[in-house]
């Protein structure tokens, strides 16, 4: 459940389109997470800075469970994506977890000319090339190039978002719709937001294809600042906590 509602938030952010980047290196992102709308869940963390490189950006995310449920099912999440400034396409992703005992520690290497993807699974010691789609993304680059590429009256005039992922092993296709605009409150104050509903895969972990709801700050930074999420079993919710180095300023309504 810990994977799936990451992967969620990491995908949540989208803009409307700006001539200035929605980011600059040293920006850091905190959100708390709450089940079923009163037991604290976990944290999750994103950094961003700028590779040794110049010519990349580096983003490290970290989900963690915390408070009750860690004492029967402790998640420890760790991802990383390096992933080309001028473009926003990633080079290399990186995931290790463990999740209630369940392990996986591997490397993704993208060739974006030849539209392949190289799979260094460290854990059971195996490498393996894969076909990838055109522009192809990974589950942290996506954040940052929607944050930067598309813009709402484009997804008003085609009606679904769709992006080409490229996660463990395996294409697909990521779709999400845009809902309009609405006011929320939060702890930092009421802020206008871009409320938006992906589509994901209903049975397992989520109660409908529809079961989630985005609600993304409509200032030029787009941090994603709610998400809600009804599950199987009970509700998710994820609310920013605390943020710094943002590139404009947090707009709050008073």
């Amino acid at each position: 459940m810990k994977k799936s509602i990451l992967l969620i938030f990491f995908f949540s952010n989208l803009i409307i389109g700006q001539d200035e980047s929605a980011f600059k290196s040293g920006e850091w992102l905190k959100f708390k997470l709450s089940y079923s709308g009163w037991i604290k869940a976990g944290q999750a963390t994103l950094k961003l800075k700028q590779d040794e490189s110049k010519e990349l950006y580096h983003v490290k995310a970290v989900g963690k469970t915390t408070g009750p449920i860690k004492w029967f099912f402790k998640v420890e999440d760790y991802y990383q994506s390096y992933f080309y400034k001028n473009s926003g396409l990633p080079k290399t992703f990186i995931r290790k977890i463990n999740e209630g005992g369940h392990t996986k520690n591997l490397t993704i290497d993208f060739n974006q000319k030849n539209n392949t993807a190289i799979v260094n699974n460290i854990k059971k010691g195996t490498t393996q090339k894969y076909n990838t789609k055109d522009s192809v993304q990974d589950m942290l680059s996506v954040f940052y190039q929607l944050r930067n590429n598309y813009n709402v009256e484009q997804i008003k005039a085609d009606k679904d978002l769709l992006v080409n992922m490229f996660f463990d092993s395996e294409n697909y296709e990521f779709k999400m719709s845009f809902l309009g605009f609405e006011t929320i409150n939060t702890k930092f104050g009421k802020i206008k937001c871009i409320k938006l509903r992906p589509f994901v895969q209903s049975g397992r972990v989520f109660k409908e294809k529809e079961s989630l709801t985005l609600w993304i700050s409509a200032d030029k930074n787009k941090i994603p600042l709610r998400i809600k999420a009804d599950l199987v079993i009970g509700s998710i919710r994820a609310d920013l906590d605390a943020f710094s180095g943002l590139n404009h300023p947090f707009e709050i309504k008073f």
